[in-house]
């Protein structure tokens, strides 16, 4: 974390303030100049009145502000912000998503340690876990994001973390969080959730048991598409004792510039996420209609596997990411994507820019076939983050693609 020091005072809030009350004013005091925006803290260190009280404060015997890679004011306001959303005690904000999912791997597995992870998540993930931890020792076994009892199955007595993505990417698959951290915890093992679908202004894993979520702060947290940036939220005593020390030695640290301009971006969260997902639900419906299509994923719609569990655990929504398989394979995919004059061609979403992307040549075009076999991950496979746009835009954007297709 940027580790909030104990001595630096909080933002006096109501304790029966609400979450968009804490996602605007949550954070740090403004300092003697009375600024009602936060500020943003430059600095890559921070001065002390004398030698001693610098060597104290080194040691961690006085709580201050010391040095960027592992305190700075602007990444403290960040943190709070979204722990307070989460509803978890503590927050450590990361120089991207997967650095905060580095951080979490380093932090609290070792050789021989096993983690049990969802084979629909996101691609880096799986990479990050089979080439790069697989040959420091650490196991890993990869198992239906659905199925409770697979992942029970897969479950050794060196089994530390369950990792699970939900909704996932692209797939929208949804697993029951209150399952799987019965499972984890009856073992002995945490459970970490990336929220990144999602965010806190639809879901909080904590409220069923997940012990630790995770953002790539890149997505609907900043929500315009500026920074990269991540973060992992948890109790007190994890992000204290695991995650800051590993920060300190290790340097995957946020910006102070990126931790402001995401501190920002929570302050509308909510009200994006939610008109986003509105925009989603309606495209979703049009898309299942259209002649061309041979299948729309989202969590809102009936017909989607998990809708129930979704809506429980979303707050009655189903996000702002629509995936669909167009009749045909890669060619026809690309022929939709390359006719749209409207969305970005990009690898991102939660942006209030649409975006459309082909999953399996991008974002998961470094696993295998097979993998994407597995994942459910098709060459027919689009996936469309909704943004903010004029909704019949965004429909008529497709159109122009699907239409030909169908013609």
């Amino acid at each position: 974390m940027n580790q909030p020091p104990r001595g630096i005072p909080r933002v006096a809030l109501p304790d029966e303030a609400g979450l968009q009350t804490r996602a605007i004013r949550e954070g740090l005091p403004a300092s003697p100049w009375g600024e009602n925006s936060e500020a943003l803290y430059l600095t890559s260190c921070f001065t002390h009145p004398d030698a001693a009280t610098a060597a104290r404060r080194f040691a961690n015997e006085e709580d201050a502000f010391i040095y960027s890679r592992f305190s700075n004011p602007s990444v403290t306001i960040l943190e709070r912000r979204l722990a307070a959303l989460e509803g978890t005690e503590a927050c450590i904000a990361t120089s991207s998503g997967m650095g905060a999912i580095l951080l979490l791997f380093m932090s609290l597995l070792k050789a021989g340690d096993h983690v049990v992870c969802s084979q629909s998540v996101f691609g880096s993930t799986i990479k990050l876990l089979q080439s790069e931890l697989g040959k420091f020792g650490v196991e890993s076994s990869f198992v239906s994001q659905t199925d409770v009892s697979a992942w029970k199955a897969a479950i050794r007595p060196s089994t530390r973390l369950l990792f699970a993505e939900t909704p996932t990417n692209p797939m929208t698959e949804v697993c029951d969080i209150q399952a799987l951290a019965d499972l984890a915890h009856n073992a002995g093992a945490l459970l970490v959730v990336d929220n990144c679908l999602c965010s806190p202004a639809l879901q909080q894993p904590v409220k069923f048991g997940a012990d630790i979520v995770m953002h790539s702060g890149t997505k609907f947290l900043d929500g315009q598409g500026r920074v990269i940036a991540g973060a992992l939220c948890a109790s007190e005593q994890l992000v204290t004792e695991k995650f800051v020390p590993f920060m300190r030695s290790a340097g995957v640290n946020l910006s102070p510039f990126n931790a402001w301009v995401v501190a920002k971006g929570l302050e509308t969260l909510s009200l994006r996420v939610k008109a986003q997902s509105e925009q989603a639900l309606a495209l979703a419906r049009w898309l299942e209609q259209h002649p061309a299509v041979a299948r729309v994923l989202h969590p809102g719609l009936p017909s989607h596997p998990q809708h129930a569990l979704a809506m429980r655990q979303q707050n009655g929504q189903g996000g702002a990411v629509v995936t669909f398989d167009v009749k045909g394979g890669r060619e026809e995919a690309f022929s939709v994507i390359d006719a749209t004059q409207l969305c970005s061609i990009a690898a991102n979403f939660g942006d209030v820019r649409s975006i459309i992307t082909h999953p399996a040549s991008t974002t998961h075009g470094r696993l295998t076939e097979a993998q994407r076999q597995a994942a459910g991950i098709g060459q027919g496979m689009i996936r469309l983050g909704v943004g903010l746009e004029d909704l019949a835009d965004i429909q008529a954007d497709l159109a122009r693609g699907l239409d030909l297709l169908a013609a």
